[in-house]
């Protein structure tokens, strides 16, 4: 080497962004807009999860890849299949995968964090905490946060680690840790799945806060069975994985 030349940086990998999404097509142009506007960021899978709405052409029309469920299969599979397309345009070096919500709309710029502390090897997923949200009304979004105590306890149990949103959907993943996480467990267990499965196997989580936004759920009645359903499939998360916390006594 001359003293002219200079020693060669390896490139950083590049991320894909898969959307998971069904019936999102009043935002989803404008989550898709947002995303490929993220540094690092050089492809964007929208998993179109059986909609019947327009949701796969508004995707499309916005510069998303999008590959689509004819029936719905539930975010892991969307999940999956989004990673499986990355994959399938991959070249020589795999790339990083970022989840991300499709109801982000114009926030999702709000989830660049994510990324670089996989890219740059600090982290091999990173979770993003989320401020308050609130609902279209004004009003408070969320429930008594039983799930989130559930997820969290059980987390704890399986891992050591305490997070603070165990339930956050916004990642960023090494294609290794993803590999390593499959297959994914069902419904709304995949988060809690991931990071129990990834945790007992070594690989480094961290949580960053981010500045998104999304549809929340109040507590009506529409809101009240979707945390129904979430404890359910968290629990079952949980038992696959010898996870459930000990009942505390009174």
């Amino acid at each position: 080497m001359s003293g002219n030349d200079q020693p060669s940086v390896e490139p950083q990998r590049g991320v894909a962004c898969v959307i998971p999404a069904k019936d999102e097509s009043a935002r989803i142009a404008a989550t898709v807009d947002a995303v490929r506007k993220l540094v690092g960021v050089d492809l964007v899978v929208v998993v179109d999860d059986g909609s019947t709405d327009t949701t796969a052409e508004e995707a499309e029309r916005a510069g998303a890849v999008v590959v689509r469920h004819e029936r719905n299969q539930g975010k892991a599979a969307a999940m999956e299949t989004g990673a499986a397309e990355a994959a399938r345009r991959d070249g020589a070096r795999a790339r990083h995968l970022l989840f991300l919500d499709a109801d982000l709309t114009d926030t999702a710029t709000g989830a660049e964090p994510l990324i670089a502390p996989v890219q740059d090897g600090q982290a091999d997923m990173t979770i993003g905490t989320l401020p308050a949200q609130v609902r279209a009304d004004g009003s408070k979004a969320g429930g008594r946060g039983f799930v989130v105590r559930l997820a969290r306890d059980g987390i704890q149990q399986a891992t050591g680690w305490t997070a603070e949103q165990p339930l956050s959907g916004q990642r960023c993943l090494t294609r290794a840790a993803f590999d390593a996480a499959l297959p994914l467990a069902s419904g709304f267990g995949v988060e809690v799945a991931l990071s129990i499965d990834l945790g007992r196997k070594g690989f480094r989580i961290a949580e960053v806060p981010i500045e998104v936004r999304h549809r929340a759920t109040g507590t009506d009645w529409r809101g009240q069975l979707h945390r129904g359903r979430q404890f359910l499939h968290v629990r079952r998360a949980l038992a696959a994985r010898s996870a459930l916390p000990a009942r505390k006594s009174s």
